[in-house]
C-alpha cells in the first residue's frame, strides 16, 4: 500500500484484526471496520492484549450501510483499503465509499481466479466445473469510469488443507462439489485416496490456529489475488 510513516488507515472488513493490529504496532492510527460484532469482539481482545487502545478505533460498519450516517467522514484517513473483504452486490458503491474516505490512496485485494473455497487442481483432476471470478476486472473498469488510474499487482497465496482420515478429507473437500458437481463424490474420494500423504506438521497450529491433521494432499492449493490501488478522485466535501 506504500504507506508512509504515521499515516492513518481505514481497514474495511478488518475481521479479527490480522492487518489492523500489525499496522497499529507499526505506528499507524487505524479505523478497523467490520459488519460482524463477533469479529469486532475478537479484535477488541487483541487490542487489549497488545495495548493498542490509542491506535485502533473499532467500528461496526457494513458496505451497504449509509456511510454518511454511520461511516467515517469524508477524507477521514490517509489510506483506505479492503483486503479480501469486498462482499457486496454494489461494487461501484463500495469502491466509491473507499474513495471518499481516503485523502491519498485506496486499495482493494480481490480474488483473481476462482473462489478461495475451491482447489482448482483437484477440481480439474476429477472433471468438475468451476466458475472463475471476474470481480477484479469489474473493479478495474469501474475505477477507470470513475476517472482513476488503477494499478494492479498479482500474487499467489498457498494453502494446505489437512485432515485426519480419508473420509474426513472427503467430507471436507465435498464442500466444493456444488452447482452441478454433486455427482463427482466418488471421483473425489478416489482422487484423495491416491494423493493423500503424511503431514510432517501434524498437530502443529495451522493457519487458523487449530491443530493440523495427519494427512494432506500431495500438491499445494494456490489462490491468485489481484491487488488494485489508486489515488482518490473524489473531492473533499465542503
Amino acid at each position: 500500500m506504500a504507506l508512509e510513516p504515521g499515516e492513518s488507515v481505514l481497514d474495511m472488513g478488518c475481521g479479527a484484526g490480522s492487518i489492523a493490529i500489525p499496522l497499529a504496532q507499526a505506528g499507524h492510527p487505524v479505523i478497523a471496520a467490520d459488519f460482524s460484532p463477533a469479529m469486532l469482539g475478537t479484535l477488541d481482545a487483541g487490542i487489549e492484549y497488545y495495548g493498542l487502545e490509542e491506535l485502533i478505533t473499532p467500528l461496526e460498519l457494513a458496505w451497504d450501510d449509509d456511510w454518511d450516517l454511520v461511516g467515517p467522514v469524508a477524507k477521514a484517513v490517509d489510506v483506505a483499503f479492503a483486503s479480501r473483504s469486498v462482499t457486496t452486490t454494489n461494487l461501484k458503491g463500495a469502491l466509491a465509499k473507499l474513495d471518499r474516505t481516503a485523502r491519498r490512496r485506496c486499495a482493494v485485494t480481490m480474488v483473481a481466479n476462482s473462489s478461495p473455497r475451491y482447489d482448482l487442481h483437484l477440481m480439474s483432476a476429477i472433471g468438475a466445473s468451476v466458475t472463475c471470478s471476474n470481480g477484479f476486472v469489474y473493479a478495474f473498469n469501474i475505477l477507470i469510469q470513475m476517472g482513476a488510474l488503477p494499478q494492479v499487482t498479482y500474487f499467489g497465496s498457498p494453502r494446505r488443507d489437512t485432515f485426519d482420515s480419508l473420509e474426513a478429507g472427503v467430507a471436507d473437500f465435498s464442500r466444493m462439489l456444488e452447482h452441478g458437481n454433486e455427482d463427482k463424490i466418488d471421483r473425489l474420494r478416489d482422487y484423495i485416496a491416491q494423493h493423500m500423504i503424511e503431514n510432517p506438521h501434524a498437530g502443529e497450529p495451522g493457519s487458523k490456529g487449530v491443530p493440523q491433521g495427519r494427512y494432506m494432499l500431495d500438491h499445494v492449493r494456490k489462490v491468485r489475488w489481484a491487488f488494485i490501488a489508486w489515488e482518490p478522485v473524489s473531492a473533499p466535501s465542503s
